[in-house]
């Protein structure tokens, strides 16, 4: 498992409003927050709107995740940052991915989104919707002033670790044994 996270001058780059201490003659990586022109046409993004839709977030994310997270996990980060917790839906208005997120204050008195949980039902996979629901989170956390963003992602899973690279985050730090699953 590798903790991955995007350089604090991703968004601050991003952000007229925001100062940045980096060197701004170094090239400054930036993250897309567009949506992908791969995207299938007809899904929509929204964010999450209450107690109704976390049944199928559960199912969805259980389905590919390894961790066990118990509904307190789920209302944690849901019911604390509703805005940021961003789903998209079919054209049937079923919910086929779902991103759960948080922010939190670094120790530098800064904001830092945290990516917590990022599926796509896999009949939906490679249409975009995995990166524009990554984009649209990291979009809600610059809104709410984060400087940053971090995740965790398990050494074998491939496809995630090319998502976020794809998407500008670098690997930050391995943290061994921090999945229940070994995979780290």
């Amino acid at each position: 498992q590798r903790r991955v996270r995007a350089p604090d001058q991703q968004l601050v780059a991003m952000s007229n409003s925001a100062a940045s201490s980096a060197d701004t003659s170094a090239p400054v990586n930036t993250i897309d927050t567009s949506v992908s022109s791969t995207a299938v046409c007809d899904v929509r993004y929204g964010a999450y709107e209450g107690e109704h839709q976390m049944d199928a977030v559960r199912a969805l994310i259980d389905k590919d995740l390894s961790e066990p997270y118990s509904i307190y996990t789920y209302r944690y980060f849901i019911s604390g940052w509703p805005d940021i917790c961003m789903l998209a839906y079919d054209s049937s208005d079923a919910i086929v991915g779902a991103i759960v997120n948080k922010i939190e204050m670094t120790h530098q008195n800064t904001k830092r989104g945290y990516i917590a949980m990022l599926a796509v039902d896999k009949k939906y996979r490679h249409a975009g919707i995995g990166s524009s629901l990554v984009r649209k989170a990291i979009e809600g956390m610059r809104k709410h002033g984060c400087t940053e963003v971090m995740l965790e992602a398990e050494t074998t899973n491939v496809k995630a670790m090319a998502l976020y690279l794809k998407l500008g985050f670098i690997k930050d730090k391995r943290l061994t044994r921090y999945y229940f699953s070994g995979n780290d």
